[in-house]
């Protein structure tokens, strides 16, 4: 009797399902790791710049005698000087930035010469002209920046605006063209007044940080005519015909957002399989 429901026992349990043993089990498909994307992005900048500027004179005139004797210089020539600045700025995308900038150029000498007439009885004369100027110039300005190869980002821009140009006195002294004693020196006033400005630029910039540029380049500028000395002993006032500004620069650049910033990507959705019996 054993035997038999033993038997029974192994018939029933050899025709059940084991599902354990058939339960399949979906492929485990890991999670890829999360992902940033780097998005660069504009934002606020500080500069500041120091430089060479080689100053060419367009010229100058005074009126000699009267209103109706306006005579030219026969050389004016304004000395190189150095030029010190700052500004704010705005990185509006990759490619293009504007900023604001004050630049204070420190005294340039005047040297100058006239001809006329002097001592008594009249001679032909010459005379030695002496003086300097200060200039503040206040710039808009505007840039685009080529591409970045490597850490280099070659620029060209433009700027508009205007400079208040501050003249010290002139002091004019006469001398007879054939020698002998001089008139004493008359000291003529300087004037001082703002001028309309432009400017066009080129250079590069070099990443030092991610917060920090290096910036070389170089600044033309044309500052326009403007009164120069007043009247003093029978001659002027006189006027410059302005004047043009070769400059050599570097300066720093400090981008409050250079930094790169990181933007979250979220991981693909990924299909759950459900379990499949057999």
């Amino acid at each position: 009797m054993r035997k038999v429901l033993s038997g029974v026992a192994a018939v029933l349990l050899s025709g059940m399902p084991v599902y354990a043993a058939d339960l399949y089990e979906p492929q485990v498909i890991e999670a890829p790791v999360q992902e940033t994307a780097v998005v660069e992005t504009g934002g606020w900048y500080l500069r500041g710049d120091a430089g060479w500027s080689y100053n060419k004179m367009r010229g100058a005139h005074y009126f000699q005698g009267s209103n109706g004797n306006d005579v030219d210089f026969t050389s004016a020539r304004l000395k190189s000087g150095f030029v010190l600045g700052g500004g704010v700025g705005y990185q509006i995308n990759d490619h293009f930035r504007t900023d604001v900038t004050l630049d204070y150029m420190f005294k340039s000498k005047f040297n100058g010469s006239t001809s006329g007439s002097c001592g008594s009885p009249l001679v032909p004369c010459t005379s030695r002209d002496v003086a300097s100027l200060t200039a503040l110039s206040l710039l808009a300005n505007a840039y685009v920046d080529i591409g970045t190869y490597g850490s280099i980002t070659p620029y060209v821009g433009a700027g508009i605006g205007g400079t208040y140009v501050k003249w010290g006195n002139l002091k004019n002294t006469s001398c007879p063209v054939g020698g002998g004693p001089c008139d004493p020196t008359e000291e003529h006033g300087g004037k001082k007044s703002w001028r309309f400005t432009y400017a066009l630029m080129a250079g590069a910039s070099v990443d030092l940080t991610c917060n920090l540029k290096a910036d070389v380049g170089y600044r033309f500028r044309h500052i326009t005519k403007g009164a120069m000395f007043g009247y003093a002993s029978n001659g002027g006032p006189g006027y410059d015909k302005g004047f043009y500004s070769h400059e050599a620069r570097a300066g720093l650049r400090y981008s409050f957002n250079g930094c790169e910033t990181a933007s979250y990507i979220p991981p693909a959705d990924i299909p759950i399989e459900p379990p499949v019996y057999k």
